[in-house]
């Protein structure tokens, strides 16, 4: 059996135990319904989210300005719409400016992500020095246009993709679904998403193998800015608003969920379906946790005693590996 269909398999038996341990804590306070719908709106914000951390992640690198590319894509999405959109007389003719606004806040985003590509590839900045600057920078444009103040008051369709229902089911978890669809078809699909798995493996023979390393990470990077603006638009529309600070703790957990769901924090290895399950069991814990009560700060320390955790669990497979391999 391959690793990754056994890593796979370690993920989902770690879900079926969470689960239990969450039934014997809260009883059936956990499986209601209500619970369970919440969480499906929650997730896929952090899920897409995680999704532009892992294609990073996946070459070697490190996006650490995925939250700030969202606040301020979504900044710019609500400005337009509050702007020239009155939300209680929202019709058909507003619909024009609607894509207009989510167009203009997912170039914002693609714009970043070039941003960040072009200092990573072509200036060789290190990547987490490059998004590092380049959150700083986003974070303190966000609070010069909002003057530190949260911009409300969005038209109904918009609200309707963070809190509309389609069949039954949470339009943000239509879109995860989507966007993780089309993440594994790049990645094990399309010739980009091999030499993404390269890069990560050894960037210096994937160059001497004739593939434009340069390219493949501006392309990396501007896929990860475009999931961020994605996440972007979900996260205004639930929230009917958008502002400087948003989802700052989703920065450690994307980090949590894609190492958790088997990325290498060294590139080369990774897999959407990992990531997947992992956010499911990272809910379902946060889920968990918030009925029994613990708070919000402790359960963020708890998210960072795992990553520790995970990190040196990984660092010693590794090393156990290459001395199974020397001997």
């Amino acid at each position: 059996m391959t690793s990754k269909y056994s890593e796979s398999i370690i993920l989902g038996l770690v879900m079926v135990v969470v689960l239990i341990l969450m039934l014997m804590l809260t009883g059936q306070q956990f499986f209601r319904v209500g619970n369970f719908q919440s969480m499906a709106f929650q997730l896929p914000e952090l899920g897409i989210l995680s999704l532009a951390m892992m294609v990073t992640m996946l070459t070697g690198g490190i996006n650490l300005s995925i939250i700030a590319t969202a606040n301020l894509c979504g900044i710019v999405t609500a400005t337009i719409l509050t702007t020239y959109i009155n939300p209680d007389t929202a019709g058909a003719g507003s619909w024009g400016i609607i894509l207009l606004a989510i167009g203009a806040g997912l170039l914002t985003a693609t714009i970043i992500g070039f941003l960040n590509g072009f200092l990573i590839a072509k200036v060789d900045v290190s990547p987490i020095l490059a998004t590092l600057g380049t959150m700083i920078l986003l974070n303190g444009l966000a609070i010069v246009l909002t003057k530190g103040y949260v911009i409300s008051g969005l038209p109904k369709p918009v609200r309707f993709v963070g809190n509309g229902l389609i069949l039954g089911i949470p339009m943000p978890v239509i879109i995860f679904a989507l966007c993780a669809a089309v993440m594994a078809l790049i990645l094990n699909r399309t010739p980009l998403g091999v030499n993404i798995y390269m890069i990560g493996s050894n960037p210096t023979a994937t160059y001497f193998s004739g593939v434009n390393n340069t390219s493949i990470l501006l392309k990396t990077y501007l896929i990860s800015g475009l999931y961020s603006g994605i996440a972007a638009i979900i996260m205004i529309s639930r929230f009917n608003s958008a502002k400087a600070d948003y989802g700052e703790s989703y920065l450690l957990m994307t980090v949590l969920a894609s190492v958790l769901g088997g990325t290498n924090p060294y590139g080369g290895f990774g897999k959407v379906s990992g990531l997947v399950i992992a956010l499911i069991i990272l809910q379902l814990v946060s889920s968990g946790l918030n009925l029994l009560g613990v708070s919000n700060f402790l359960t963020i320390a708890i998210w960072g005693m795992i990553i520790i955790l995970v990190f040196a669990v990984t660092y010693l497979s590794e090393r156990y590996r290459e001395r199974r391999q020397v001997a």
